[in-house]
């Protein structure tokens, strides 16, 4: 059975997009969902929550997102059927909302963004982390599933940059979730149909904007992935996420995306240029609510460069990082069973999640 939670007395009708809002971060919700025939939904801790809320109709909803959204951006939806978007609102901050057709009806999901930005430790990552970001160039990637983090993890690499260096910081995103106000750096920050057409095509134009410091929303396609390498080549430190969900993959998902050509040539950028690999997963903790971060980390040591040259990102690659704790090198499988054995979290989550599960079991 669904759990629920209560949305305000039952049987309103004149809920407005921001009650829903403020419904789902008083719930600490991570995403909140707008479908046809159900009351609002949530995901909490990765689990789907209903409302205790009469069931949304289609007129309801489309009128709840159009009130938001542009004369431009309702013909944007009308003539594509989709859109993606970033909402702000003064209190509650800054939220990802992606519009779709469901049976013709207007349906919506949205990312629950926040005023806070919390810091790398704050997020569980070790301090290997903010060393990578302490680089003066180079290419430092998060990777992971959708829903694990990415963006917050990269939000925060920027805001240590911001409190610590004097540079420009340029980022281009889709949407922006989260906007940084200028400490020792300055930081513009560039929305994807806002204020640039692509992610390519900002990159390109970022190279001539003195930057020292370029943030990536997501490496979607190869002439992103190829401009993003010649960035990191060219002296400047690129933040950038990848939909991967091992370093191992990333390198390789890195290389493959380019004609076999091309390939060796880009694994010598790869290996000149790269820093370090962030992949992460988001599991249910037990010692109490909420989520805790599973991690894998590699550092870009003088071995690991050799390996990515010759192109030894599998087994070679994974004993590297394994025994080289002491330069900051992290497997999942052994933040996995530290997680367990610290009581965070289930054995069973431990195991569904490792790549090697034997490494739980013994």
């Amino acid at each position: 059975m669904v759990e629920t939670v209560e949305l305000g007395p039952r049987g309103r009708k004149h809920l407005s997009f921001d009650d829903l809002l403020r419904f789902a971060i008083e719930n600490r919700a991570s995403d909140l969902h707008l479908i046809v025939g159900v009351p609002p939904v949530l995901r909490v801790d990765g689990d789907i929550i209903l409302g205790n809320n009469d069931a949304l109709t289609a007129p309801q909803i489309k009128t709840l997102l159009f009130e938001v959204l542009t004369e431009r951006q309702i013909e944007a939806f009308e003539e594509a059927w989709e859109l993606c978007l970033a909402y702000s609102h003064p209190e509650l901050g800054y939220f990802r909302v992606t519009l779709y057709h469901h049976h013709r009806n207007v349906e919506a999901s949205v990312r629950i963004g926040t005023v806070q930005m919390r810091s790398i430790e704050e997020l569980g990552l070790p301090e290997v982390v903010g060393e990578f970001v302490r680089k003066p160039n180079g290419l430092v990637l998060v990777t992971g599933p959708t829903g694990v983090g990415k963006t917050t993890t990269l939000n925060a690499m920027t805001d240590l940059i911001n409190r610590e260096r004097r540079c420009k910081i340029i980022s281009v995103e889709d949407p922006i979730e989260y906007v940084h106000t200028n400490k020792l750096s300055i930081i513009v920050q560039q929305e994807i149909a806002s204020d640039v057409k692509s992610f390519h095509g900002a990159l390109i134009h970022i190279l001539r904007q003195d930057p020292d410091v370029i943030v990536v929303g997501e490496m979607r396609d190869l002439d992103t992935i190829s401009t993003t390498l010649t960035a990191a080549e060219t002296g400047h430190l690129v933040l950038a996420t990848l939909h991967t969900s091992s370093a191992s993959q990333t390198i390789d998902r890195v290389i493959d995306v380019f004609p076999p050509h091309q390939q060796n040539q880009v694994r010598t950028q790869m290996a000149s240029c790269l820093q370090g690999i962030i992949c992460q997963k988001l599991l249910p903790r037990i010692d109490k609510p909420g989520r805790v971060l599973a991690y894998e980390i590699l550092a870009a040591t003088p071995a690991v460069r050799n390996l990515i040259r010759e192109g030894k990102t599998d087994a070679m690659l994974y004993t590297t990082m394994e025994t080289s704790r002491h330069q900051g090198m992290e497997i999942f499988d052994r933040c996995l069973r530290s997680l367990y054995e610290q009581g965070i979290i289930t054995y069973d989550t431990a195991v569904s999640n490792a790549l090697d599960p034997n490494r739980i079991r013994q």
